[in-house]
């Protein structure tokens, strides 16, 4: 397989939330948030969509039953980490030689514009993976984008482990990496869980691309609205509001 795959990570139960509910069917607009997630994928030309599921998998998946073909579902039984609920879908992305996606589920301002520019940047420079990041005013408590001086990216750097210097960085890690799929699936078999949470992190793969010989790129080119984030009922409600006003559809 040659074209785009998209894995949706959607495994979480969203424990913030204060809610048995999977976080990815909370509604926004009148319609479970995922939703918005595929249709940006879709607008984008990104048809084959890989759900992985984990809190709740049954509910998701009669959610999402109606999407027909477009969508396949791999259960993610245990949440150990990001990169391994990208492990859990080696079976299907195994055989897949094009770009591999990779998206949080609880994103439900994600634009198709941004996934454009993404994934012709990708084909143009083919990078073993390439970071969508946004400029963000305020970045406290997300990753940083660290580069060299001449502009070129070096690493994502964890507020936690930042220097007061990397702090002063606006371009930050939003979750969004557009993968070579053979190059995605080497890096999986070399993640380790040695951590203190004891997880795979899929950022991780940076320096395990890097290391096998693969450029890593980063591109700003994320929008502002994608930097609203879902983790409590208030942000809810603030991205319900956000697309409320820019003009999305009310389900």
């Amino acid at each position: 397989m040659t074209g785009e795959v998209a894995v949706i990570l959607a495994a979480g139960k969203g424990t913030r939330m204060k809610s048995d509910l999977p976080k990815v069917l909370f509604p926004v607009c009148g319609r479970p948030m995922i939703h918005f997630v595929l249709d940006a994928l879709a607008a984008a030309g990104v048809e084959d969509q890989v759900v992985v599921v984990g809190h709740r998998a049954d509910d998701v998946r009669q959610e999402l039953a109606d999407r027909g073909d477009h969508v396949r579902f791999v259960l993610q039984d245990q949440q150990l980490g990001t990169g391994h609920a990208v492990q859990v879908c080696r079976s299907l992305l195994k055989d897949h030689t094009g770009p591999v996606l990779v998206l949080a589920g609880d994103s439900p301002l994600l634009q198709p514009s941004s996934l454009t520019k993404l994934l012709e940047h990708f084909h143009a420079t083919k990078p073993g993976l390439l970071l969508g990041t946004l400029m963000k005013d305020d970045p406290a408590g997300l990753g940083r984008i660290v580069r060299d001086e001449a502009g070129n990216f070096l690493a994502i750097v964890e507020e936690k482990d930042a220097t007061e210097q990397q702090r002063g960085i606006h371009e930050v890690n939003m979750s969004t990496y557009l993968f070579d799929g053979p190059a995605l699936m080497a890096a999986l078999d070399q993640l380790q869980n040695d951590n203190s949470q004891g997880e795979y992190y899929l950022t991780d793969t940076v320096a395990i691309l890097r290391a096998a010989g693969h450029a890593v790129e980063a591109l700003p080119v994320l929008q502002a609205c994608e930097s609203l984030s879902i983790n409590n009922q208030d942000e809810l409600q603030l991205v319900d509001a956000t697309m409320r006003e820019m003009g999305y559809p009310v389900g």
